[in-house]
């Protein structure tokens, strides 16, 4: 990246939005060519035409930064494309920069919130050593493009044979160009293209499409239709009780593609937009409705799939595979919570609770290296964390414990899967400036003077009307800021610094948090909840562990299942089978009812659901104003699936798998269990079989590595290649 420099941003003297426009140059270029390269951006998302056809296969660039300090250039080489006569295109449409969400408080200097742009610069290196470049300014000519609308939530119109009859020049605007920088994470990319599965013509008499799986994407579409007719794809996840196409809880989002007729045979697919579904609904659809006619295409964030699992019973396997589609379907450039209704934010929660899951399932480190320097970026001058990265909102909401702790948790957790400690350099003074903020607000060694989400969609106390009720909220941010700060303080040790202020710290807190809360190594009955022993034992906070993970282990079977949210769910099995309750553990992950894993998979999900009971099996729902059906962070669980059911776990003083710990877990309502993790060093495998009372394990270790088997108790060294033992 080097000459977009000298380019001038442009944009529409129109004042028109929600719409895309088209960006043109015509040149010449008569000399042959060495080298061709673009350098392209724009606010808003784009993609760039040379002759008619498409530079590159990305889509929605250049992705969703924290714009006003960090907007990625891509490099293309369009070598190939250079003709003797040439037409240089960008189609530049809203996409995240100008959303309703986007607001004041993410406006760009000169250029108005909901205003677009673009900044390119073309640069020519000819054979008799010639260099010429052609970059965006006030000689470029500018036209709205054939999407007549388009916007992130509602969707878009596109009109084939619209043609802007009065075209422009471009408007030159100043803009300071140092928060450009070079592509950081990874390519969006079409991924995989899904047939339709099934037409369903629904109790209403409404023709709607099944393509068998929740998706984030679009459709690819065959269509005729008649002169000026406007055919229309609504989209959604599910079907109402009565079989009818249910759309109440995308809220305001219309998610609809508009396409009008213009009597034509055309293939289509959105350009600037996508949508969360698994059906979609035709109308005003002169044609004859043919499966062969409808192909769902996947995008996602360009991501090596690295981690696999699959066992003895289907439903958990059916479990697993909703939660990679629920990875696929949310890391579209940034952590999202959803896909489909008008939020489709970079929830800090979310990321955190999911992050080790992420990494395992996929190579995700490209991904959120660039995300949390978003989020170092938005970082307020007083430590705060958003609860957004990007922000969206007033980034003096911010932090909320378990959510902001994403600063914390984040970068050590990629740190561990890929030993990645540059990371952890760049990440480290946002750490301890978040602590700070933390110490400002806390007395006595209780964090006790901010607001919270809480332990978001517990069933302790949580409703439709307040979803953070149950667990005591400071009891929460207390062992929250226990466990950042312990993170902290191994990262300060990996780097050298002294940690003894920190350690302090942190055991004043500990103390408070036991004098609060706790009574002869058991959470007080005032707020004794799942989530406050999970945190205890967890977090290394009670001063009796056995005794609290007792306590934990009675109260999940009192009630016969779990009642923990967004903060106790992640850690929950963990807590129990650490300390000797696998059985118990098991049973949580095996429970068919509600609430459970498996509830939605009986449901038929093919996605994780936000709530554990947005369908019931009435067909009813959990509520319209907030029930997303893909929404990753209860997948966390696939994380002790790896690492206690498989036993595949990370030692922490030789991170990246450079020595492993297999320490599977068994249960007799499993007959085998199998995991594989392509880590940087190779594929760590472990399974087992239970056939006649006997076990047999195999343990795969990649070359360079060791491993550490637990067994009954037994701890066996074994090096590279496979091992197979028996129990």
């Amino acid at each position: 990246m080097k000459n977009i420099f000298n380019a001038q941003w442009i944009k529409s003297p129109v004042p028109a939005y929600d719409c895309e426009f088209s960006f043109s140059k015509e040149f010449t270029s008569l000399k042959q060519v060495v080298s061709a390269t673009l350098e392209a951006t724009a606010f808003g998302v784009y993609f760039a035409e040379i002759n008619g056809e498409r530079v590159g296969n990305q889509i929605f660039a250049p992705g969703w930064t924290t714009y006003r300090k960090r907007l990625q250039v891509e490099t293309y080489d369009v070598t190939a494309m250079i003709k003797a006569q040439n037409k240089i295109v960008l189609n530049v449409a809203t996409g995240w920069k100008a959303s309703r969400h986007f607001g004041r408080y993410c406006g760009n200097d000169s250029l108005g919130y909901k205003e677009i742009a673009a900044l390119c610069a073309l640069t020519i290196e000819y054979a008799d050593g010639e260099k010429r470049i052609i970059t965006t300014g006030g000689d470029w000519k500018c036209e709205k493009g054939k999407n007549i609308y388009t916007e992130i939530y509602n969707g878009y119109i596109y009109n084939p044979a619209y043609v802007d009859s009065n075209p422009v020049q471009a408007v030159v605007f100043e803009r300071n160009k140092n928060n450009l920088i070079d592509r950081q994470g990874e390519k969006i990319l079409e991924q995989e293209r899904l047939e339709a599965k099934e037409i369903i013509i629904t109790p209403k008499g409404e023709t709607v499409i099944d393509f068998g799986q929740n998706l984030t994407g679009y459709v690819e579409f065959k269509i005729k239709g008649n002169k000026g007719e406007r055919a229309v794809i609504s989209h959604a996840e599910v079907l109402d009780a009565e079989g009818n196409f249910y759309t109440d809880n995308l809220r305001s989002a219309k998610a609809q593609a508009v396409f009008i007729c213009d009597g034509e045979e055309h293939i289509h697919k959105a350009q600037h937009n996508f949508f969360g579904f698994r059906y979609i609904r035709l109308e005003n659809w002169s044609d004859e409705v043919k499966k062969e006619n409808f192909t769902a295409i996947v995008v996602h964030s360009e991501m090596k799939r690295t981690g696999y699992f699959e066992c003895s019973d289907k439903r958990v396997n059916q479990l697993f595979s909703n939660i990679i589609w629920g990875q696929k379907g949310n890391f579209l450039d940034v952590p999202t919570d959803c896909p489909q209704r008008d939020e489709r934010l970079g929830w800090t929660g979310d990321a955190q609770v999911f992050v080790k899951t992420a990494s395992y399932n996929y190579d995700v480190e490209k991904f959120f290296i660039k995300w949390l320097a978003d989020l170092r970026a938005e970082q307020t001058g007083w430590g705060t964390i958003p609860h957004v990265i990007p922000c969206v909102f007033d980034p003096d909401d911010g932090s909320s414990a378990a959510w902001a702790d994403a600063v914390t948790i984040c970068p050590w957790q990629i740190y561990l899967t890929y030993a990645n400690k540059e990371l952890l350099k760049e990440s480290l003074e946002s750490m301890k400036k978040y602590l700070e903020f933390i110490d400002e607000h806390s007395y006595d060694g209780i964090w006790c003077n901010s607001w919270h989400f809480g332990d978001w969609l517990n069933l302790d106390g949580s409703s439709p009307e307040d979803c953070s009720k149950g667990t005591d909220k400071n009891l929460i941010a207390t062992a929250y800021y226990i466990y950042s700060t312990e993170i902290l303080m191994k990262a300060m040790a990996l780097l050298g610094e002294d940690t003894a202020e920190y350690a302090a710290k942190r055991e004043k807190s500990i103390a408070a948090f036991r004098r609060e809360y706790m009574k002869n190594g058991r959470i007080t009955p005032e707020y004794a909840t799942q989530t406050a022993c999970v945190l205890a034992v967890h977090f290394g906070i009670s001063d009796d562990i056995a005794e609290t993970a007792k306590q934990l282990n009675e109260l999940v079977c009192e009630c016969g299942h779990l009642k923990t949210g967004f903060v106790g769910t992640p850690y929950l099995l963990h807590a129990l089978s650490d300390n000797g309750y696998t059985e118990t553990a098991y049973s949580l992950l095996l429970r068919e009812e509600y609430p459970s894993w498996l509830f939605s998979v009986k449901m038929g999900a093919t996605t994780i659901w936000e709530h554990w009971d947005g369908m019931r099996e009435d067909g009813s729902m959990w509520s319209t104003s907030m029930n997303s059906f893909n929404h990753y962070a209860y997948g966390s669980v696939a994380d002790w699936l790896y690492g206690d059911a498989a036993g595949i776990k990370i030692d922490e003083s030789k991170p990246a798998f450079e020595h492993i710990i297999f320490a599977p877990l068994t249960d007799g309502r499993l007959t085998y269990v199998k995991a594989a993790i392509e880590s940087r060093r190779g594929l760590v495998k472990s399974e087992w079989k239970t056939e006649n009372g006997k076990t047999t394990y195999t343990f795969t270790v990649p070359e360079g590595a060791t491993a550490t088997v637990i067994l009954g108790g037994k701890s066996t060294e074994i090096g590279s290649g496979v091992t197979e033992m028996t129990e």
